[in-house]
């Protein structure tokens, strides 16, 4: 049976147990599309929005459906360089027109062969490893005024 899924559950019941619903990061941008659920319960997506991973989707009596996002192969360069060098690393991965995520110790990239071209001709140390890969989304239009703090809100 095909559950189709509208929109996510507004309240959740975490005592149930919790089954996931894997998909990568290019599915999950979607707003239609189909999968299965790690225990075979298939779902169908007609969404007004893109899910997000830990987005609870369906509930049974004893369970509920949590979308898990799949790691990917990316590229992480630490941090512990100064903010003028992450700033300029950033510059150059988008002047590829690659997406990059910044989180609070390392930016990652997609592994992507262009991407180590570049980081070695800039002698940028990285590490090859497997993450869940979330792009910012300034790269794309911009941060909601509450993630840019009290200062940027209107």
């Amino acid at each position: 049976m095909l559950h189709l899924v509208t929109q996510t559950l507004a309240t959740t019941d975490l005592s149930r147990a919790e089954i996931a619903l894997r998909a990568d990061r290019f599915t999950l941008a979607k707003r239609l599309w189909r999968g299965a659920a790690d225990d075979g319960t298939e779902f169908g997506f007609d969404l007004p929005a893109p899910l997000k991973p830990g987005d609870t989707v369906f509930q049974s009596e004893t369970a509920r459906y949590v979308v898990r996002q799949h790691e990917e192969a990316v590229v992480e360069i630490g941090l512990d360089i100064a903010p003028s060098a992450a700033a300029g690393i950033g510059w150059a991965v988008g002047n590829l027109h690659l997406e990059l995520a910044a989180e609070p110790t390392r930016l990652i990239a997609a592994d992507e062969p262009a991407v180590r071209h570049l980081l070695e001709r800039l002698k940028v140390p990285y590490r090859a490893t497997r993450a869940i890969f979330r792009p910012g989304r300034f790269a794309r239009g911009g941060l909601p005024a509450q993630e840019l703090g009290p200062s940027h809100q209107h």
